[in-house]
């Protein structure tokens, strides 16, 4: 039998997964540029739905549910998403929920919300909505609904950091391995926010371009991505969540609003990777992969803010710095910078574990040693996934200080560590002089030029993928 601290420790997850859930469900009608009119289409095209609840099974939820989450979201946040940590109670009578039966059976166009009010109304109690959801599906009372045409929000931001547009980019082979690039692109200014090669399709390297974007660039209103591994994983839900951005996910098979940055990554071919030849192991006799890796970023960094940023662009008929600049100074403000603090907690993640007899705790065959008053109980381990020797011990909303490590024999979480290399290909001829050219050019204009925060973009630190100083 589980202890009442084990139950409240499941009730915490629980909460936090509801309001992961309820964030995403909401997530397209919380544009604050949607007018009434258009933001009720789309609340009541998700009422129409049904959808897969966080536990399994296949739910629908009234407008009044709808509206009272979003309306919770923009007072308190994320965490106001979060049901209340409430005691089980005691069960409903079942004449009060025959009687919800027969008032849907009565009227099939009844809506959950409409059922409770007549309930409140001739007996002066309702379950919850969410109560009597349960019971019509079960009940096999909700029909799916039909002839109703999907609603769409906003695809042009009219000022900077409305909307930032994510998508990823299969970039050269380098010592035979395949890397891809991650950006993300202002929707206004098309000026690129946060980019980086790496090895791995994955969230860790979507995070390794968009966690500094967000230190460089602030926090933009919405971010618009489409359904690839890496844009829906759980970490990058919670990350935009803490920081109260909007995570849209593109529609299958409907290319609405990925034209920008499509065209973006046109423009990186032809005038970048045309300039880079894909290399094999056999290549790289002087330096490694991850050595490779860093001076691509670095000839990238330099063609991103020396050329691309300075080309006037056809459709706006302005440079991207321009227009991002412009656009501020339109807006009268800046943008909204996340503090330090904030933007570590957004980025970390965090899984739970009983700590043993013996007071230690294990993750991905590393073992930890915790407090001895925590023994038993079900703990919260937060840390960076490239970082497995510090990581902090938290337990019912507090923090319990560092886990001492005992036994190491992984330093990454799995998800960070590189690809496994691939067979190496035929030489080919390499011919990036010109982009060595764009770099020293990059170097000399940020040495002239200190009005552009390019030091939140450049880590002074080792790079967390290769553990190289920067180039």
């Amino acid at each position: 039998m589980s202890t009442p601290e084990q139950d409240d420790v499941k009730r915490r997850e629980r909460a936090q997964q509801v309001a992961l859930w309820r964030y995403q469900l909401i997530c397209p009608a919380l544009d604050p540029e949607l007018s009434t009119k258009a933001r009720g289409r789309i609340v009541r095209t998700i009422a129409a739905r049904t959808h897969a609840g966080p536990f399994g099974g296949q739910h629908s939820y009234s407008r009044d549910s709808l509206d009272r989450w979003i309306r919770r979201y923009r007072a308190g946040g994320f965490d106001a998403l979060a049901p209340s940590l409430r005691q089980p109670g005691s069960r409903i009578d079942t004449t009060v929920l025959e009687l919800a039966v027969a008032l849907k059976r009565e009227n099939p166009d009844r809506t959950a919300a409409q059922v409770a009010r007549i309930l409140r109304a001739s007996g002066g109690y309702s379950p919850s909505e969410s109560t009597l959801l349960r019971l019509f599906h079960r009940r096999e009372l909700m029909g799916p609904a039909t002839g109703q045409q999907a609603a769409f929000g906003r695809f042009e931001a009219d000022a900077p950091n409305q909307r930032w547009v994510g998508d990823a980019l299969h970039g050269p082979r380098i010592g035979g391995r395949k890397s891809y690039l991650f950006a993300f692109l202002d929707d206004h200014s098309r000026l690129v926010t946060g980019y980086r090669f790496g090895f791995a399709e994955d969230v860790v390297r979507l995070a390794a371009a968009f966690e500094p974007a967000l230190a460089a660039r602030g926090v933009p209103g919405s971010c618009y991505v489409d359904n690839g591994s890496a844009y829906v994983d759980a970490w990058l839900l919670r990350a935009c969540a803490k920081l109260g951005i909007r995570l849209v996910h593109s529609t299958p098979h409907r290319p609405q609003g990925r034209g920008k940055i499509e065209r973006f990554f046109r423009t990186v071919r032809e005038q970048f990777l045309v300039e880079v030849a894909d290399t094999t192991a056999a290549d790289l006799t002087d330096r490694s992969p991850a050595t490779a890796l860093l001076e691509l970023n670095a000839l990238f960094t330099a063609w991103v803010e020396s050329v691309y940023h300075h080309q006037v662009h056809s459709e706006t008929g302005q440079t991207p710095l321009n227009r991002w600049n412009d656009g501020w100074q339109a807006a009268g403000h800046n943008p909204a910078m996340p503090s330090a603090d904030a933007l570590t907690e957004a980025f970390l993640w965090s899984q739970y574990r009983t700590v043993t007899k013996t007071a230690t705790v294990s993750l991905h065959s590393n073992t930890y040693q915790v407090e001895p008053a925590l023994v038993g109980r079900k703990v919260e381990l937060v840390f960076s996934p490239f970082n497995l020797e510090a990581i902090e011990v938290r337990h019912g909303g507090r923090s319990y200080g560092p886990a001492i490590p005992h036994v190491i024999t992984r330093h990454a979480h799995p998800k960070a560590r590189p690809e496994t290399p691939e067979p190496a290909e035929a030489p080919t001829t390499t011919g990036i002089a010109y982009l060595q050219l764009v770099a020293d050019a990059h170097h000399a204009q940020v040495a002239a030029d200190e009005r552009i925060g390019y030091q939140a973009l450049y880590s002074t630190t080792n790079d967390p993928e290769t553990g190289l100083p920067p180039v």
